[in-house]
């Protein structure tokens, strides 16, 4: 099917505000250290107890993979800022184990307090979505404090089960590899050194480069719509570009395409906001052909 030839002014989307990402952290992460060798030798330097195993934590989907460490003696350090937002910001992790060489890197997507949280576009989002207890649904419909934190804790539990669903499928997004509250734990998609990979919006690929980028989110549109979703909010600032390796992130607002009312339209415009970027680029991409074949396989059409 990839000889078919697939021929939005540029507008932010949910959480794409300008990232801030650390270029160096303060340790090579490609020789092992101990905390015993640092200056310092503090608590933040030292870190936390890891939160693996604290009381509420839903851990990622089997097969874990080998790099997560689930060792109970590990320990998490703060590294930084990588992307604020005003909904969420996204920090670096260090989880290791000490005196090992066990350590990797985590991105921590930590949604804000009740009282500084927007979610200034979520109404659209959350139809067809309920919960269990109808005061909860009913707070959450009038935003009080009680019914943003519901929100909140809804967005994160939402993204973190729609990453393990794609990454169970074989999508390119992010292992997620724990849930605490409103916090999520994921993957790092980035260098050694805590450099983020970036966005699809920041990079500047030949036509080849276009092309191979084109078919891996077509076949990742395929998957999802497939399973019935949209991503919800697709736009070249919530795809990462590591290497040759296309990954969606940002999936909060992941529709279902057949409950959600407006399910068909957030595809539709899904795949007409990247085609807009795709274009621009000088790869020519006509989404209408590809937009009806997703909602026939979505089985919305």
């Amino acid at each position: 099917m990839r000889d078919q030839n697939f021929t939005s002014s540029r507008r932010r989307r949910f959480d794409d505000d300008d990232p801030t990402y650390l270029k160096r952290l303060s340790h090579d992460f490609d020789t092992a250290w101990d905390v015993a060798d640092d200056p310092v030798g503090d608590d933040a330097v030292q870190g936390a107890w890891t939160s693996w195993d604290s009381p509420g934590v839903l851990h990622g989907p089997d097969p874990v993979p080998g790099w997560v460490i689930t060792e109970l003696a590990a320990r998490d350090v703060e590294r930084g800022v990588l992307k604020t937002g005003k909904e969420a910001d996204v920090h670096l992790v260090e989880r290791f184990v000490p005196d090992t060489d066990r350590r990797a890197l985590l991105a921590a997507k930590r949604y804000r307090a009740a009282e500084h949280r927007l979610f200034h576009r979520d109404s659209g989002y959350l139809e067809g979505r309920r919960v269990r207890e109808s005061r909860v649904t009913r707070a959450m419909g009038s935003r009080t404090a009680f019914g943003r934190e519901a929100i909140a804790g809804q967005w994160a539990a939402a993204e973190f089960a729609a990453l393990g669903r794609l990454w169970s499928l074989g999508v390119g997004v992010p292992y997620p590899v724990q849930l605490l509250g409103t916090e999520l734990m994921l993957e790092f998609i980035g260098e050694p050194d805590g450099t983020a990979a970036p966005r699809l919006a920041q990079t500047r690929p030949d036509r080849a480069g276009l092309e191979h980028l084109w078919w891996q989110l077509v076949d990742a549109l395929r998957t999802l719509a497939r399973a019935g979703l949209a991503h919800g909010d697709l736009s070249p600032y919530n795809l990462l570009v590591h290497g040759e390796r296309l990954v969606l992130i940002d999936l909060p607002q992941i529709v279902d395409v057949v409950i959600n009312p407006n399910g068909a339209d957030f595809l539709a415009r899904d795949v007409t906001n990247v085609a807009r970027w795709f274009t621009g680029k000088g790869l020519p991409i006509d989404p209408e052909p590809l937009i009806v074949e997703l909602l026939h396989d979505a089985g919305v059409r």
